[in-house]
């Protein structure tokens, strides 16, 4: 888990500070339309899958404006339906890559992908191919204040908590939750009156692949390709995130 934290803090860090922020803005929108549509509701406060949506929209920043604009957009009936295909391959050095997408067009989506992975020297693979690389968990961010550790702590292991990591840096809490008990975690940080910085779910690799730098950047110049193609909406892989590569990636 900790190779992963590193990865998704770097990614935050890149996010906040170049045009990255429109593809997060986009993947956002994205998020809160499937979750009006999927739930036919545009109240948060009986859509808990546009609630999660909303507290990702405040975790970035995003105008209040954009998400209202988006909720009554994806109420029109005739607004464009989203599919969320995943798709599975390996990047050079055999690093497992498995992409969740949302999209409007299935067959632009899968020619971009594969187009991605043939440039970049990996390979787009089949259904199953990878998935069993990863085990999905809910993974929170929180933002700590002034609150008591040891009690906060209690109150997220009654919520589902099966580990936390702080980052002293940010002062925030990344707290992760097995799949099944995302629901459960996000009703107990919501009891607790904590917005969270973020709340998702993700694929956890069950082992990493270590490479050496140069192999290491190959595979994540695919990786970072495809998180901005427009379509996709979250990367996961199993590459060993090491601290010269992490480095590496802090000062690019």
């Amino acid at each position: 888990m900790a190779g992963h934290n590193k990865w998704s803090k770097i990614k935050r860090k890149k996010g906040a500070a170049d045009a990255k922020r429109s593809k997060m803005f986009s993947r956002i929108i994205k998020e809160i339309t499937v979750a009006v549509k999927e739930g036919n509701n545009g109240d948060p406060d009986f859509n808990p899958r546009l609630r999660m949506a909303i507290a990702n929209a405040k975790g970035v920043n995003m105008p209040k404006e954009n998400i209202h604009r988006a909720i009554k957009k994806a109420l029109d009936t005739g607004s464009a339906a989203f599919y969320q295909p995943t798709y599975e391959g390996y990047a050079p050095g055999g690093i497992a890559v498995f992409i969740e997408c949302t999209t409007d067009n299935l067959n632009r989506t899968v020619s971009s992908v594969r187009a991605i992975f043939n440039k970049g020297g990996g390979n787009l693979a089949t259904t199953g191919s990878v998935d069993f690389l990863f085990e999905r968990k809910g993974i929170f961010i929180l933002s700590l204040e002034e609150q008591d550790m040891e009690e906060l702590e209690l109150e997220l292991i009654d919520g589902g908590a099966e580990s936390f990591e702080v980052d002293e840096e940010s002062n925030e809490l990344t707290v992760t939750v097995a799949f099944e008990d995302f629901g459960n975690m996000q009703k107990c940080v919501e009891e607790l009156g904590i917005e969270p910085i973020s709340a998702t779910l993700e694929r956890i690799p069950l082992n990493t692949v270590e490479l050496s730098l140069d192999e290491a950047k190959k595979a994540l110049q695919l990786i970072e390709t495809l998180e901005e193609d427009d379509d996709v909406q979250q990367v996961f892989h199993n590459l060993e995130m090491s601290d010269e590569l992490a480095a590496t990636l802090e000062e690019a």
